[in-house]
């Protein structure tokens, strides 16, 4: 059963860059001293508990108490205003003849407010969910897809991918999925198209009214490898 697996707020705004900037500027508040090249360097790719652990067991910096609420509460405010800033994804997506998934690089909890605030949570509320607290690993991990790819009862080889970022698309690449880079976000780096290539991206695509013409041709293309 073929199956469009999407990162439900990395396919419409790059959430890890809004989450490393907002965590960036907080600690800046709130310890001036602190060099973003050093320990924090060094702990970026991390989840926000585990860099906030690791800057304050590292060094003689003291945060406050509600570090990580206030810093989550950032993050989210910042992820629903990129996300209401898109328009025309829901009617894309409800066109589409397959079933979908949702594999976040987020924890459940930051995906769901994310969903309600929103008001995604309308037309992606039944869709299934599997996010990065449910693998081993903080980091984008080919687990995570592997555990959509069962719970959908189809293969990886069944699983077209849509990711934004570098860690995603390497990760259900090499959970052997076809992954197709998105680069529509407003704020996507120069060169990021290239890097999601590298990555293994099987196509580019910079906005989501080119998505059905994508999942045409990947479907040519895995009957043509069928036959």
């Amino acid at each position: 059963m073929e199956t469009l697996i999407f990162d439900c707020d990395g396919v419409l705004v790059d959430s890890e860059a809004i989450a490393e900037k907002t965590l960036i500027q907080r600690l800046g508040e709130w310890l001036p001293d602190i060099q973003p090249d050093s320990a924090l360097r060094q702990a970026l790719g991390m989840t926000t508990a585990a860099i906030l652990e690791h800057i304050e067991r590292d060094s003689a910096h003291q945060l406050p108490g509600d570090a990580l609420e206030r810093i989550d509460t950032d993050i989210e405010a910042r992820l629903v205003r990129e996300l209401l800033a898109i328009e025309g994804v829901a009617e894309v997506v409800a066109r589409l003849d397959m079933p979908l998934a949702i594999v976040s690089n987020s924890r459940r909890q930051r995906v769901v407010a994310s969903l309600e605030a929103t008001g995604l949570d309308a037309w992606l509320g039944s869709v299934p969910l599997f996010t990065a607290d449910q693998a081993e690993r903080p980091k984008p991990d080919p687990a995570v897809y592997l555990l959509a790819a069962r719970s959908m009862g189809c293969s990886p080889a069944e699983c077209l991918v849509i990711e934004d970022s570098v860690s995603g698309v390497k990760a259900a690449h090499a959970a052997g999925m076809t992954v197709i880079g998105f680069t529509g976000a407003s704020h996507i780096e120069a060169g990021h198209e290239q890097r999601l290539l590298e990555a293994g991206a099987w196509q580019i695509m910079n906005d989501m009214q080119g998505l059905e013409a994508l999942i045409a041709q990947w479907r040519d293309r895995r009957g043509r490898n069928l036959a």
